[in-house]
């Protein structure tokens, strides 16, 4: 039975145990796509991140990431996974089939994940609303699947308790809903559902934060602030917009590490 290597690292977290965990699998050659879907089933993470070397010269990796059910278009906590497990100098560039170029840098005791800051665009979205509860002040939408729901406090986050069915019902595939407020210990706060890809809430969500730090970095009128993604695990991290771009400031922590057979 082939033997690829395995990682699974917790990303955007201060110690083990805490922010969200990853899957990173290190492959020769693309295995067929059923055969990646069906290893990132097996693992039930939020995210598997498989890896091949890029031999364009554009990136030293190419990355796709999967959910136990979908592939996905961005995934951030898997990308800071695979820089934390595959880095060797100061920084490791991704070439990804939806998301450009993706770069993990060292940055003190952590890395800095540069991601692509995303505009979204002012839309009402009443099932959304009825489907994640509570009373948000403004919504937003990004083709692609993304919708930003903006509530007026920390608790109205916190107290927040979606209907899973009901949105999976909207879109049964890969729509992300995101929940954000203005914070108590961080600038802003957050929660993010995907439950149409099989991740009820995620604990910490890359991408997700490179849509809120377009959003925040506007209304707060600076580049750069401190989150935290309220979920059951919890994870803080740091957000700045530079030219365009949103780089995500984080720490990783290995948990496990061995082989996965096929």
């Amino acid at each position: 039975m082939p033997a690829i290597p395995f990682y699974q690292v917790d990303a955007f977290a201060d110690a083990s145990f805490t922010g969200n965990p990853a899957a990173v699998m290190p492959l020769d050659a693309w295995l067929p796509d059923d055969m990646l879907q069906a290893i990132a089933a097996e693992n039930n993470l939020a995210e598997t991140a498989f890896t091949v070397p890029d031999l364009t010269g554009e990136a030293d990796y190419e990355l796709r990431w999967f959910t136990p059910m979908v592939e996905v278009a961005l995934c951030g906590h898997a990308t800071l996974a695979s820089g934390h497990v595959l880095i060797e100098g100061d920084a490791i560039r991704f070439r990804t089939r939806k998301a450009g170029v993706l770069e993990v840098r060292r940055d003190g005791e952590g890395y800095a994940l540069d991601l692509p800051a995303w505009e979204m665009v002012g839309r009402d979205l009443p099932e959304i609303v009825a489907g994640m509860g509570g009373a948000p002040v403004e919504t937003y939408w990004r083709d692609g699947g993304y919708s930003l729901l903006v509530y007026g406090s920390a608790a109205e986050i916190l107290a927040l308790t979606p209907d899973f069915h009901g949105l999976r019902a909207i879109d049964p595939g890969d729509i992300l809903y995101i929940a954000t407020a203005p914070g108590d210990d961080t600038d802003i706060i957050s929660r993010v559902f995907a439950p149409g890809a099989g991740i009820n809430e995620d604990p910490v969500t890359g991408s997700a934060h490179a849509l809120l730090t377009a959003y925040w970095a506007k209304r707060l009128g600076r580049d750069s602030f401190t989150a935290f993604q309220a979920s059951q695990r919890g994870g803080r991290l740091t957000c700045r917009l530079a030219g365009g771009r949103a780089v995500l400031g984080g720490r990783c922590a290995t948990v496990i590490e061995g082989v996965f057979r096929v």
